[in-house]
């Protein structure tokens, strides 16, 4: 631990590393200084905010002309890891599948509608899109599995003042999707300390007590905070281990803290995919390689995130010591100036594997997400039963058959150790 120290202390201690330094890392370049300013970022933003366009229904010949190449579209963050590894070290090909190299895409709106075309027929999204999807948009997904729980938290600049969520007042705050469970938590947070969330223009004068919420795709957070376009962010990893190496940011709260073992990403298909008994073993030996590649990554972590960086396979395209504290650094000790980490007892670490997608946690996405501040029509939202979602959004058959198969995904810390692991009741503390 303590050489990583050394490593993850370099910006703080204000010694120059080429490889730690956000104005020589090529995936910054161009769109630092000058280039990461208002007008930018204003214009990310609305690119980013996607949640008022309409998703087509699919037609009858892309339900009907199933490919079982899996094609996986992914976002360049860790939350993704479970489906590159499954493709990466073979898992889908000893189910007997065939699958491409997976396709980055830089940000969750072309995500949803690269996956929504049939572009891919299997990817992660933030949980709460498809509840969008399905009930604003009457789009047939299906959650089929959880990738990962935990792995995001709240970034703030080292300059902003921030110490506490009572100092968002006045603050200008990005998240990567207005249905996410980034916004959902920072906005909870906020809420506790007295500090109304709001969605306005950037330039707008805020109260005291309001802090302006924005959507930016994740790449394009570090180089804002940096530029001081905004004061801080909540988004997965490793933009988050990003912000601290490499943009002068700092962790206010890991979001694993305030909600213990909670789902962010989750696996998802189109629903005719779950359903024709022809697909069943397709969809089966999906779900058995994703299950083993958590467990992989779970008892190799160091090894993993090499293999993801671009010191490694290059599917993440950050250096190897960005993505090793991502996946590795979670110290109490460390982050506790301003106290990052309150709940050093639940046991949790920066971003954990399993793949059970609880009902209780569906349900309390859903309640949550009437109380969020979002742009576009949410009166669906009003409507919606939480109990009627977790039985109609997600697919529970393929993942239980993979776990049953699997009984190592018990180790991980966020599934309870009682007799029943696929039932548990949410903690959430601010």
């Amino acid at each position: 631990m303590t050489d990583m120290k050394k490593i993850y202390t370099k910006y703080g201690d204000g010694i120059h590393d080429p490889n730690l330094c956000i104005e020589c890392d090529p995936t910054f370049k161009g769109i630092l200084g000058s280039a990461v300013n208002r007008r930018e970022v204003l214009q990310l933003g609305a690119a980013a905010a996607a949640a008022g366009f309409t998703l087509p229904r699919p037609s009858l010949a892309q339900q009907d002309n199933w490919d079982p190449v899996v094609k996986i579209g992914y976002i360049p963050i860790t939350d993704s890891a479970a489906l590159l590894v499954a493709h990466e070290l073979g898992y889908l090909k000893e189910e007997g599948i065939d699958s491409v190299r997976p396709t980055l895409i830089r940000g969750w709106s072309p995500l949803v509608e690269a996956f929504a075309s049939y572009r891919f027929n299997l990817t992660h999204m933030l949980i709460p899109i498809p509840i969008w999807m399905r009930y604003n948009n009457d789009y047939p997904v299906k959650i089929t599995a959880w990738d990962h729980t935990n792995g995001s938290a709240i970034v703030v600049g080292k300059n902003t003042g921030i110490n506490s969520p009572a100092d968002f007042g006045g603050k200008q705050f990005a998240m990567p999707y207005w249905y996410s469970i980034h916004n959902i938590v920072s906005q909870r947070l906020l809420r506790d300390a007295g500090i109304t969330p709001v969605i306005r223009p950037q330039d707008a004068e805020l109260g005291p007590n309001e802090c302006n919420f924005l959507v930016l795709p994740p790449p394009s957070m570090p180089p804002a905070l940096a530029a001081g376009t905004i004061d801080g962010y909540c988004v997965a990893e490793p933009f988050n281990a990003l912000g601290e190496l490499k943009a002068g940011g700092k962790v206010l709260r890991f979001t694993g803290d305030v909600w213990k073992g909670h789902p962010c990403c989750v696996v998802v298909m189109h629903e005719e995919n779950t359903m024709d008994p022809d697909r069943a073993a397709w969809a089966q030996g999906i779900h058995n390689a994703v299950v083993r590649a958590q467990i992989t990554l779970a008892e190799n972590r160091q090894e993993m995130a090499v293999m993801l960086s671009r010191d490694g396979q290059k599917y993440l395209p950050f250096p190897k010591e960005v993505i090793e504290r991502a996946m590795m650094f979670y110290d109490p000790a460390y982050y506790n100036n301003p106290l990052a980490i309150k709940h050093p007892e639940w046991g949790m670490d920066r971003i954990n594997f399993q793949a059970w997608p609880y009902r209780s946690a569906t349900e309390l996405v859903v309640n949550d997400l009437k109380k969020t501040v979002v742009t576009g029509d949410d009166a669906f939202l009003d409507g919606l039963s939480p109990e009627m979602v977790a039985d109609d959004l997600v697919n529970y058959e393929f993942i239980k058959n993979s776990l049953e198969a699997n009984p190592k995904w018990r180790n991980d810390v966020s599934v309870p150790k009682g007799d029943d692991p696929y039932t548990r009741v949410e903690v959430v503390q601010l």
